[in-house]
This record gives C-alpha cells, sequence and structure tokens, in this order.
C-alpha cells in the first residue's frame, strides 16, 4: 500500500511557518518540528571578537534544507546578527581567514561545491570565488598562515591529474552498461555503492588577495595511503588540520586494503602542507583508533583521541599528548571515565576544552594540560558544536524542551554564557512543552540506571496518560537531555502522550564499564533494565497509565522491538520498529562496517555462530503477538532492508495486525521533510489507533 502526506498535514505545515503567538495554548507538532531553523557550526575570529554560525531552513517545496551564514559581533552586546549570504545554493562550513578580515565558507552557486570568501566587514559584500577546481571539494582548512587550504575531493587514486577523475566520471555517465565489479569489501557504506575513488587530501597554495589562482594547482597529500581523509560517510574536517605556522597539515586515515570493513585502526599521519614526502605514521603504535589531532598554540605539542580495543567502535577515546620534538606521549587526565567526542586548545596552551556526555548531559571540560584536572564550564542540556579563539568559546546548547540555540563565553571568566541567538522563539511562542525530569532506579546487577519521562503538553494533575516508551539505538548511545529532529519525545508529548526513555546498560555517559555492559548481551539486561525501568517509573509517576503503553525504537531500538515480541509479549498494546534487526546472521553477513557485529557478538558469524544466536529475535518469531509497525529505508546498508522485510513477512504470517512503511529514498534516518512529516504522522496514528481509540 502507497501512503500520501495528509492534505492536514501539508496545510497545518504553512500554518506553522507564518503562525504568531496566540493566546490559547498548544502541544508541539510534527509541522512545528520540521519547520524549525537549526542552529550549527560556530566559528570564532582569531581576536575572539565575532561569531560566524549556520542557520538552516526548511524548504518543503523543494523537500529540502536550505543553509545559510550569519555573525555576531561579540563587543556589542545584544547586536543582531548579521546575516552574510543568501543565495539560492546553501553556504557551510565557515572559516575566518588568518587575519579575521575575511570567511570562508563551501558552497555550490557555481554549479559544483568550491570554496567561497566574503569581507567580514560590516557589509560583507559579494562573495567571491576561491577555487575552480573541476571535481566538488568536501571539505577544507584554511592555514594559519594564510597562504594556503587543505581540501579534500574525491578521486580515483591512480589517476594523474583531477581532469582525469572528471573524464573517467563523465564517461560512466555515458556508458550503456551498469554492472560494477569488485574484489574487496565496502563495496556499499551507509547509503552510498563504492564507485572507486577515495577522499583524497590535497593542498592549494593561495594568492595575496586569498585566493587559488587559475593556475595554482592541487598537491596531493594522502594519495600516497589506500584510505579516505576525511573518514567514510561521517568524518569531517575534524580530522585534518594544519600546525599553528601553516608548515605542516595533520590528519586521521584507516588504511582499506582487504580488510578495512572489520578494522577499526586509524591512524595520525603528518606531512608538509606543501606536498613533496610522504606522510608519517605518529601513531603506528596503536592498533585501534585514533583521530582528530590538533596542535597546541605554540606547535609543540600535538593532542588527539586515542582508543584501546581494535573493532570496538564505541570504546572510551581518551586524551592523549605528543611532545613533537623529542615524541613522548602521554596520557591525559586517565582516569576520567568519559570520552570526549572533539578537542581544541586554550589560547594560552595550558589547556583543552572538550566535550562529553555525563550522566543523561552532553557537557563542555576544561581539561588542565599539566595536571589532567577536569573542570566542568557547562551544565544542564547538550553540546553541539563548539569553537575556541582568542578566549572566545562558542557553542550550540539544546535540551529537551528547546532546540540549539547559539552561547558565548570567555573562558576563566566567573560571567554567565550570553545566548546569541533566539531561533523559533517567535514561532513556538504558543507551545507549551512538556516538562521533564530525570529518575534512577537499580536495573541489572544492582547497578544504577537512569532514564526521563515527559508529560503531555495538556498535562492535568490527577489523570492518566498513555504511553510512549522510546528505545533508543546505537546501542551505545543515549536518549539524554537533547534535542532531535528524528526521535524527539516532544511529537509526542505535543500528540498528548507521556514519555519514557531508559539509557540502559550499554549506553554513553555513565562511564565505559556501564558502556561495555551490552557487548555480548543484547537481549540480557538491556531488556531488564527496560522492564525494570518502565516499573519504576510507573510507581513513581501516578499520571502514567501502564495498561496504554507502546514501545517505539530504531536501529538497536528496532533490533528491541524484535526482541520484545518474543520475550516481552505482554508489555505493550502496540510496537513501532524502524530499521531494526530481526535476524542476527543475516545481519552478521549483510551489513557493511562488519567490526560492529563482530565485536558485538566476539568475533565473526563462521567463528562464533552460538554467540550471534544467543540473542536472534527470529528464534522467538512463534512467542510474537504485539500488533507491529514496520518502517525501512532501502537506502538502508547498516540494517538492510531485508530485515525489515522478514520482520513484516513474520508478523503477516502468524496473523498479526501490522503495517509495512518504506521509504525508497531513505537511508538509516528520515531525513527528507516530506518524508519527515509522513513519518511521524504514520507513527503517532499508529499509536493513536491503539492507546486512544
Amino acid at each position: 500500500m502507497k501512503y500520501h502526506l495528509p492534505a492536514l498535514a501539508a496545510a497545518s505545515f504553512a500554518a506553522a511557518v507564518t503562525a504568531t503567538a496566540s493566546a490559547a495554548p498548544r502541544g508541539f507538532t510534527v509541522e512545528d518540528l520540521v519547520a524549525m531553523e537549526r542552529v550549527g557550526a560556530p566559528a570564532v575570529s582569531p581576536d575572539g571578537a565575532r561569531v560566524v554560525y549556520t542557520v538552516r531552513s526548511t524548504d518543503l517545496a523543494k523537500n529540502k534544507g536550505h543553509t545559510d551564514l550569519y555573525m555576531v559581533d561579540l563587543r556589542t552586546p545584544g547586536a543582531a546578527p548579521q546575516r552574510l549570504t543568501g543565495d539560492a545554493a546553501s553556504s557551510t562550513d565557515p572559516e575566518w581567514s588568518a587575519a579575521g578580515d575575511a570567511i570562508y565558507f563551501l558552497s555550490s552557486r557555481s554549479g559544483s561545491s568550491q570554496v567561497w570568501r566574503i569581507a567580514a566587514g560590516a557589509n560583507g559584500g559579494a562573495a567571491t570565488k576561491v577555487t575552480d577546481l573541476p571535481l566538488d571539494v568536501d571539505a577544507f582548512r584554511v592555514s594559519p598562515s594564510g597562504d594556503r587550504l587543505a581540501l579534500s575531493m574525491a578521486v580515483f587514486r591512480n589517476c594523474a591529474d583531477l581532469a582525469c577523475t572528471k573524464a573517467r566520471m563523465e564517461a560512466r555517465e555515458k556508458d550503456k552498461s551498469t554492472g560494477k565489479v569488485y574484489d574487496r569489501l565496502f563495496v556499499r557504506h551507509w547509503d552510498t555503492w563504492a564507485d572507486g575513488r577515495n577522499a583524497v587530501l590535497y593542498s592549494v597554495p593561495l594568492d595575496r588577495s586569498g585566493k587559488a589562482g587559475a593556475a595554482a594547482t592541487a598537491v596531493s597529500l594522502s594519495g600516497s595511503l589506500d584510505g579516505d581523509v576525511p573518514s567514510k560517510p561521517f568524518g569531517d574536517r575534524e580530522e585534518f588540520r594544519f600546525s599553528p605556522d601553516g608548515k605542516n597539515v595533520v590528519f586521521s586515515v584507516r588504511i582499506a586494503g582487504k580488510t578495512e570493513a572489520w578494522s577499526t585502526n586509524f591512524d595520525l599521519y603528518t606531512v608538509p602542507a606543501a606536498g613533496g614526502q610522504a606522510p608519517r605514521n605518529l601513531t603506528a603504535d596503536n592498533p585501534a583508533w585514533d583521530t582528530k589531532g590538533v596542535f597546541a598554540p605554540d606547535g609543540r605539542t600535538l593532542a588527539w583521541l586515542a582508543m584501546a580495543r581494535p573493532g570496538f567502535e564505541a570504546d572510551r577515546y581518551q586524551i592523549m599528548l605528543l611532545d613533537v620534538a623529542s615524541g613522548k606521549k602521554r596520557k591525559l587526565a586517565a582516569d576520567w571515565d568519559r570520552s570526549p567526542g572533539t578537542l581544541q586548545w586554550a589560547q594560552d596552551g595550558k589547556s583543552l576544552v572538550v566535550d562529553a556526555e555525563d550522566i543523561g548531559q552532553h557537557r563542555l571540560f576544561s581539561i588542565d594540560a599539566a595536571s589532567g584536572k577536569v573542570t566542568p564550564l557547562t551544565g544542564q542540556g547538550s553540546i553541539g558544536a563548539f569553537d575556541l579563539r582568542g578566549g572566545t568559546l562558542a557553542y550550540t546548547q539544546a535540551n529537551l524542551s528547546a532546540g540549539a540555540q547559539l552561547f558565548s563565553m570567555k573562558l576563566g571568566a566567573a560571567i554567565q554564557p550570553t545566548q546569541l541567538t533566539a531561533l523559533n522563539t517567535e514561532r513556538l511562542a504558543d507551545v507549551r512543552w512538556g516538562e521533564a525530569e530525570q529518575f534512577s532506579f537499580k536495573g541489572a546487577n544492582g547497578d544504577t540506571v537512569h532514564g526521563y519521562v515527559m508529560k503531555p503538553w495538556n498535562y492535568e494533575a490527577g489523570k492518566k496518560y498513555p504511553v510512549a516508551f522510546l528505545v533508543h539505538g546505537g546501542p551505545q548511545g543515549s536518549f539524554g537531555n537533547g534535542w532531535s529532529y528524528r526521535w524527539n519525545p516532544q511529537t509526542y508529548a505535543g500528540a498528548g502522550y507521556a514519555a519514557v526513555f531508559i539509557d540502559f546498560h550499554g549506553s554513553t555517559g555513565y562511564g565505559q564499564k556501564f558502556t561495555d555492559a551490552i557487548s555480548g548481551d543484547w537481549g540480557g539486561k538491556p531488556l531488564e533494565d527496560l522492564q525494570k525501568g518502565l516499573a519504576a517509573a510507573v510507581a513513581k509517576y501516578p499520571w502514567l497509565d501502564r495498561s496504554r503503553a507502546c514501545a517505539l525504537g530504531a536501529s538497536y531500538g528496532g533490533y528491541m522491538m524484535n526482541w520484545i515480541e518474543g520475550n516481552w509479549s505482554d508489555g505493550f498494546k502496540c510496537i513501532v520498529n524502524h530499521d531494526g534487526v530481526f535476524d542476527t546472521r543475516g545481519m552478521a553477513y549483510a551489513t557493511e562496517e562488519q567490526w560492529f557485529t563482530d565485536w558485538e557478538n566476539g568475533g565473526p558469524y563462521f567463528t562464533f555462530p552460538e554467540k550471534h544466536e544467543r540473542f536472534n529475535p527470529v528464534l522467538h518469531v512463534n512467542k510474537w503477538k504485539t500488533p507491529m509497525l514496520v518502517v525501512q529505508g532501502d537506502l538502508d546498508f547498516r540494517i538492510p532492508t531485508a530485515q525489515g522485510l522478514s520482520t513484516f513477512t513474520a508478523l503477516q504470517r502468524r496473523g498479526i495486525d501490522s503495517k509495512l512503511l518504506v521509504f525508497p529514498d531513505e537511508n538509516h534516518w528520515v531525513l527528507k521533510p516530506a518524508n519527515s512529516l509522513l513519518w511521524h504522522h504514520t507513527v503517532i496514528d499508529w499509536l493513536d489507533h491503539y492507546l486512544k481509540q
């Protein structure tokens, strides 16, 4: 059956975009969610006086997002942000020039993705094109010395120049044959089939005006290595940086070969920025993940993130420091049991600022480079992107009741952070948010486990409300005090539901031992935590109606929906399973990132079949009876379509009320605005049918 976006949903979306505050409060809607402007990617000027950032808006007519650059001057308290770009094509990845007089960014306004430049003055003026290369520029950085760019492009590594890659791609488009031959894995990754190209890091010189001249030649920096810089599918420019003097570049890469699909061995390499030498491996002694190298301001120390266990993508990241002159390495804050995501040096080189999940929050911390002392910089909520220059720290922060806004603070100052943006405030002025509260209980092994509850927007004391029981994916992840544009508890609160979500064993932000606890035990302690967590919530919050509850989850959360079907079969009135694992054997042989299933089950299936089968949902289908909505993205190569189709087949063959929603053009996530509207309305209609009728 084909599903269409209801006319009412499209109409209400248009109303949400133009609505002003009204007297009567209302719940948060799916249309509100899709229409929200999204702030991101702050870049602080070298003197710390200005911040450039991105704002993404939604164009439902074109069914896509659009991103522009804005700038705010911190020297004028309360200054209104200045819009810098407004072209038909998006502008992304802002970075300041070394002198602070211009902003570089990526845009496809000329027909291909190239680096552009706009003056940072009061009026900005028209943007000028910096690069005019025959291929798309996918990521870039500006040298601190202002004389060159480091940039990444997808090329055939056996091509002598960029024109060769372009000619090959054009020839392929004209070729009537469609067959492809492969001789190693990663034939497809995330949502894309391999076409033989690698992401290669290049260097391009800039002239005195800050442009790459027409005759400028792109010099390969990483092309001698068989790997992608940045990594696929989600690597970005955090994986390569210049040294402070601009003479060298450090980057992270995993050597591919035949083992790439089951290896997590990324290494840090350094190479002269002008090229001419082979890259030098700095971390060959560590067979696990090394990434995000960043030099101290004086260039004498290199900091980076390193895992210790090969093959484990959710291992704790440890901060490492390298004395560049002597080659001596040491761990920083070795006893701090958190896993940083990104790190930057303070201007004086005496401390690092990092972000990390922490007991249901995602916070910023300052770490003293000498002693390793860790000091929290932010409290409740979830940090997104951040940047630190000139003593100014700029960052985005959200929570369960608010999308991200941009903030700034002076590092080391006693004053409170300053909020710089107020996106969506007027549009959502009449929304009454569902109130959230964190709670804890004794879960599996008697360990303390945390979760959240959220009241419906129309909560009244003394009443009971149906429950949306949300289970996060990962499985090493967290449903914490943050904001999501896919799985957002406020969309359920706005539809009149209470929401409960548990950070079961395996979740991140509670110490590495807690995160490790799920590996090899997918259906054990996590299920016990979910059962005990829901019971604890119902006992503590009398407004939760346990008799009217549906469970929902995606990815590992979708796996748990299948596991609940056969192992907690009386737990819920209905289930929503999005891109969930149905058969662990099929998953082991069909998923692209083989290291994941290997680690979670103690090794490859052909070596340890009994471990893969221990918590296999397919073995319990004879106990299934709960109505289920199955959602599948046909471009999902992480948990391929056969898993979703098999789930739906099992439900239909057993005569269980079920529906299948398939998105031919979505991957593991639902990203397109119209598809997001359809997804949310289909899910909420499913809950309404079983919990409200």
